[in-house]
């Protein structure tokens, strides 16, 4: 626990579980092959990309939230009556509203939850474990709900082949409590913004500025516009930055890392960001060639495939980082221990 200037008592937040979801439909670079100009060596030398999964026609965000929360909540010891906050990060909401969290409380039959959605792009995993972190080190939640999650296929011009080979479609959830353990929880978090970037990345149509109209339809501005070089230099550059923020801050360097999770949106973004901090490769977690960039997906996709490998364990010191549209940085810092553990 940690005691505030003010004197308030603060209960230190842990990730109490993990679940994640893909749907079955699987996208290759072989299929991309067939619908634009792109070959497989272009995509993995660029981006390190083989494969994503991709929703059927019908399949929205809070279905795939729904899977990866329901046996997110089994896997804590719980049932859904038991949780009380439900974030989900998430670019692609079901609807402008309500909200991806409300329909996701319906599905799952949390009743005593009250929630909301977060849009923070590819870093809305972080941005909402951040935030269920500090309802339940404040008292004001017993078991959060934080739900990653986004069909990127929903909002992808799948003629634009520089955006078109990058994305796909995945969910990922932990429960969120206070931590029985001292030595086990959330340590320390970073996050900034940067919006003088926000045109960098984007879906220019859809919302009150430009609402749908024939000319923004026939124009393709309800899909993901990316200016990829921008985007590249600034993730590199702020990854490395919102992390060595952390470390300095607890007297701590690359060394001292355990597992390193990046954002999974490009091999050569993690590698470069990991080697500026002193990161061995071994240490750093990458699966973007199965996934792609699901956005506020990846992480925990991420996670649950070092912690399914062996790569995490009981007491691992474990570095989070995203980077994302807006332009939307941060970086969390655990000691591992999951219920059960």
């Amino acid at each position: 626990m940690v005691i505030p200037s003010d004197g308030r008592l603060l209960k230190r937040a842990r990730i109490a579980s993990l679940a994640t979801y893909v749907p079955p439909r699987v996208l290759t670079n072989a299929d991309l092959e067939r619908m634009v100009e792109t070959s497989d060596e272009w995509i993995l030398q660029r981006t390190g990309i083989r494969e994503r999964h991709i929703v059927e026609a019908g399949v929205a965000t809070s279905d795939l939230a729904k899977e990866a929360a329901l046996t997110a909540i089994e896997r804590a010891g719980l049932t859904p009556d038991d949780i009380d906050f439900i974030v989900v990060g998430t670019t692609t909401p079901d609807m402008a509203f309500p909200s991806t969290a409300c329909l996701l409380q319906a599905k799952i039959g949390a009743s005593h939850a009250w929630g909301y959605d977060l849009s923070a792009a590819c870093s809305g995993f972080t941005y909402a474990l951040t935030t269920a972190a500090q309802m339940v080190a404040a008292g004001a939640s017993r078991n959060a709900l934080v739900i990653g999650a986004d069909v990127m296929s929903s909002i992808i011009d799948y003629t634009d082949r520089t955006t078109c080979v990058l994305f796909g479609d995945g969910a990922g959830a932990v429960v969120v409590n206070a931590s029985d353990d001292p030595g086990v929880g959330i340590i320390d978090f970073e996050n900034y913004v940067d919006g003088t970037g926000g045109g960098a990345l984007c879906m220019p149509a859809g919302g009150s500025l430009r609402p749908a109209t024939h000319e923004t339809v026939d124009q393709r501005l309800h899909y993901v516009k990316q200016e990829g070089q921008t985007v590249f230099k600034f993730a590199v550059r702020n990854t490395e930055e919102v992390c060595r923020r952390v470390l300095e801050r607890n007297g701590l360097t690359g060394d001292d890392i355990d597992v390193f999770v990046s954002h999974q949106a490009n091999r050569r973004i993690i590698q470069l960001a990991a080697e500026k901090l002193g990161l061995a490769p071994e240490k750093v977690v990458i699966n973007v060639e199965r996934f792609g960039n699901t956005t506020a997906g990846t992480i925990p996709l991420a996670l649950q495939d070092a912690v399914d490998a062996g790569r995490i364990r009981k007491g691992d010191l474990v570095l989070l980082a995203s980077v994302g549209a807006g332009f939307t940085v941060g970086s969390i810092l655990l000691r591992w221990g999951m219920h059960g553990q």
